[in-house]
């Protein structure tokens, strides 16, 4: 047995603040450690100590295995909680934990160097029976081998990284034209996100549903399983709602496929927490085969923990000291029904861009049967050098119907205010009848998104808008003790004789209004329309606003150059127009490509002076570890503005395209 009175958390974020908390409720002491982009962050302040590792960038501060290290001896943590993604799956820090005498918190560095290549982790579960995917997989494939290949395997085939998860690098090709293009992509971000290009191909499974089994094993020899979990839907591969149970698997199938995790976890003599992946075919819910394991906590594992009632984290830090499971698998009950979805930092309606920026206020749901993991706060900066996902809000009830209902008024309830969210996205998504059916696979968000019904801003909002900012307190006197005082230091445009409205010029990204609003009596008009008798009273971040007689209460926050509030279907910047001049007269003989987001240049593919038509890739941008290319919108001769490796801001000039016929 070996006693833990001190562990390093070596992550951040909310998965960081996670195991803080259970790690005070244990009486364990926590070091936290961050980069100089954190270091304000909520995880900083919650642990009991506090160690900067380096700049923002990961490679200097999250993902420097000596940084990490030296911490831990300079506080004398016992052992290190790796979370999940940076060091959690890196069989060298987990190498090098050992060497230096301190407990990693998962399992050895031997099964995560296995089940990390996903090539050899097929052939170590099939050697026990384990279903798997048919496919090319061999370590050292060239292009060549991978093109030529793709026939044999059938399409539509898998492109997949051997190393890492996450959906980086992964390409679906769906005919034999496409393939060189997507080996070359996949190529760059393996080697970009992983270090590692090694690739192979599995045949794609249509109408896949991703089916995950938590399992357990302690280093005693015992290994249970705790049910599954659906996660289905996925956009670019990256899940976006998680659930347990899965909805789709009977009894005998929930049977099969935990006695096939545990199996695999026995493959490689797995101690502490892991998640085994499958993929299901929908029209063959009796089948699944083995897809690769995650030798870490899940980000999804919340859902588990609340059917089963066992904290995950604690069975980690149990384990790792040496301690038996204290329970077999006979004794493990799935109750109720729990979801998932992940907040995440990006703009749907743009392509799922990665927003970020400074959080003006945020307001967390609360109420029977919800969970709410987050480390947000207002005024957090939220930085685009890191994984876009803000927070996870989880609903349990009894069954599947109640926690889905329950999950939808929880998202309706949560205002994040600052930038652009998906929870809009999330709460359609959820409403959506393949959903409530149970009808998932991982292909149904990119079928019906663009048949999401995203509402615009209505009248009403631009009037409660309107009616905030008017009735926000503003300083009416003056600060010397010779300045003008009483009616003469208002800044409203208030005047002798008939009363008149003040005026708003206002805007969201997409429309523009202009609304007037009368103190006396308090009447609000949008546009040419007729004033309307209105009521606004403002407590605490609260706004209680009637028009017309009908009314609601919703919180709101200033910032941004005027006011975000919470409607019926989405948090919404409302702010005073602001008139540009001296537009670009020359942009159709020069027209610009400018990067939709903060991030690095990883590809330039033209050279200087180039020829391009419509279409051709320019650039790719890469940022909260998605990758964007940038395509000519005009025909003509290159001038490039970036190299690769460059930093560029959101809405930074990449290059210009000199049209031939200007």
């Amino acid at each position: 047995m070996t006693t833990i009175t001190k562990v390093l958390v070596a992550n951040r974020g909310e998965i960081a603040v996670r195991i803080i908390r259970t790690l005070r409720s244990l009486g364990i002491r926590s070091v936290a450690v961050f980069s100089d982009a954190d270091a304000d962050a909520v995880h900083v302040r919650l642990a009991d100590e506090a160690v900067r590792l380096g700049p923002a960038p990961a490679a200097q501060s999250y993902l420097s295995i000596e940084r990490v290290l030296d911490a831990a001896r300079q506080t004398g943590a016992e052992a290190v909680h790796p979370g999940f993604g940076f060091l959690a799956e890196n069989a060298a820090f987990a190498s090098a934990c050992a060497e230096a005498g301190i407990v990693f918190i998962g399992p050895s560095p031997e099964a995560i160097e296995i089940m990390g290549d996903k090539i050899s982790a097929k052939r170590t579960v099939e050697a026990r029976g384990v279903p798997t995917v048919p496919g090319l997989a061999r370590a050292g494939l060239t292009d060549a081998e991978l093109i030529a290949g793709a026939a044999g395997v059938g399409f539509p085939v898998l492109i997949k990284p051997s190393a890492g998860g996450g959906g980086k690098g992964m390409h679906v090709v769906e005919e034999e034209a496409q393939l060189r293009a997507a080996v070359a992509a996949a190529r760059r971000e393996a080697a970009a996100s992983f270090g590692d290009d090694t690739l192979f191909l599995e045949r794609y499974v249509t109408t896949p549903r991703h089916i995950e089994v938590q399992v357990i094993a302690d280093s005693h020899g015992n290994v249970v399983h705790l049910g599954e979990r659906e996660c289905s839907l996925q956009r670019r591969h990256q899940k976006v709602v998680e659930e347990a149970p899965s909805p789709l698997l009977d009894a005998a199938t929930r049977a099969r496929i935990g006695a096939a995790a545990c199996e695999t976890a026995r493959s490689v003599g797995y101690v502490g927490a892991g998640t085994v992946e499958f993929i299901v075919p929908a029209d063959r819910p009796d089948e699944f085969f083995f897809m690769e394991m995650n030798t870490r906590l899940q980000v999804e594992h919340p859902v588990t923990e609340l059917i089963t009632g066992l904290d995950l984290v604690e069975q980690q830090l149990r384990i790792a000291a040496g301690e038996a499971l204290p329970f077999r698998q006979q004794d493990v009950r799935l109750n109720g029904h729990a979801i998932e979805v992940r907040v995440y930092a990006e703009d749907p309606q743009a392509g799922f861009l990665p927003t970020g920026g400074r959080v003006e206020r945020v307001v967390h749901p609360s109420g029977p049967g919800i969970r709410v993991d987050t480390s947000l706060e207002d005024g957090l900066d939220v930085s685009t050098d890191y994984d876009p996902m803000l927070a996870k809000l989880i609903a349990w009830a009894p069954n599947r119907e109640e926690a889905l209902r329950r999950l939808v008024d929880a998202i309706a309830e949560t205002a994040i205010f600052g930038f652009e969210t998906n929870l809009t996205f999330l709460k359609l998504l959820l409403e959506r009848p393949e959903f409530i059916a149970g009808e998932l696979d991982t292909g149904l968000i990119a079928r019906v998104f663009e048949h999401l019904p995203f509402a615009e801003t209505s009248e009403r909002t631009f009037a409660e808008a309107a009616l905030v900012m008017h009735a926000q307190p503003t300083d009416t006197t003056a600060t010397g003790p010779t300045g003008p005082t009483g009616p003469w230091a208002r800044a409203d445009g208030w005047r002798l004789g008939p009363a008149a409205p003040s005026a708003f010029d206002l805007e969201t990204s997409a429309r523009r209004e202009r609304v007037r609003v009368w103190a006396s009596p308090l009447r609000v008009a949008v546009g040419d329309g007729e004033p309307r008798a209105a009521t606004v009273a403002l407590d605490e971040g609260r706004a209680t606003v009637g028009i017309g007689g009908l009314g609601r209460s919703f919180p709101f926050a200033a910032g941004s150059g005027g006011v975000w509030l919470r409607t019926d279907a989405d948090a919404v910047l409302v702010r005073e127009h602001r008139a540009t001049y001296g537009a670009d007269r020359t942009a159709d003989a020069s027209p610009t490509l400018t990067s939709p987001l903060p991030g690095t240049v990883v590809m330039v593919a033209v050279d200087e002076g180039a020829h391009v038509e419509v279409g051709d890739a320019i650039v790719a941008v890469e940022a909260m570890k998605m990758e964007h290319v940038l395509r000519a919108t005009v025909g003509g001769t290159v001038r490039l503005t970036v190299a690769a490796g460059d930093q560029v801001a959101r809405g930074g000039v990449v290059a210009t395209i000199e049209r031939e016929d200007a």
